[in-house]
């Protein structure tokens, strides 16, 4: 039993063995077919072993190239609070284009799209009417989104 452990460890372990053959084939059409069995025609490609990277402490990537700028944690601090207030400046922008746009809903629908007719008699135009309010619409769900999309990057810097 102790063999098959050990067996199993080695061929987990082994990279080289885990490599499948890869055939290529060309049909007379030009169509290129891969597979991973022997196929008429076809020839193995031989490829090489990607490389692979060492795991580094704590996760992180190779070290930065030699001459590579750094920023310091003052300066990145710095670039940080100017994000958050251009972000908390542009949510407050949006707020107040949502309000206006909400208040333009409001008097949309309480001013009805008419025309005069024949005679001087007032008639509902109902087609734009509708279109009118769709629009208005559209510009609240755009500045609801915006808002949103906005409040989750401010809370990704805190």
């Amino acid at each position: 039993m102790m063999k098959l452990g050990y067996l199993l460890a080695i061929i987990c372990l082994s990279p080289v063995w885990a490599q499948a053959e890869i055939y290529k084939a060309v049909d007379a059409e030009g169509h290129v077919t891969y597979s991973s069995a022997p196929i008429k025609g076809g020839k193995k490609i031989i490829l090489e072993p990607l490389p692979t990277m060492a795991s580094s402490p704590r996760g992180r990537t190779a070290a930065s190239p030699e001459g590579f700028p750094k920023v310091d944690s003052t300066m990145q601090k710095g670039r940080d609070d100017t994000r958050r207030k251009i972000l908390q400046d542009e949510l407050d922008t949006e707020q107040k284009l949502l309000e206006e746009s909400i208040q333009g809903l409001k008097d949309g629908e309480a001013n009805p799209e008419v025309y005069k007719g024949q005679g001087g008699k007032t008639y509902r135009n109902v087609a734009k009417y509708e279109e009118k309010i769709k629009t208005l619409n559209e510009q609240v769900d755009l500045h609801k989104k915006n808002i949103e999309a906005l409040k989750i990057e401010l809370f990704k810097l805190k």
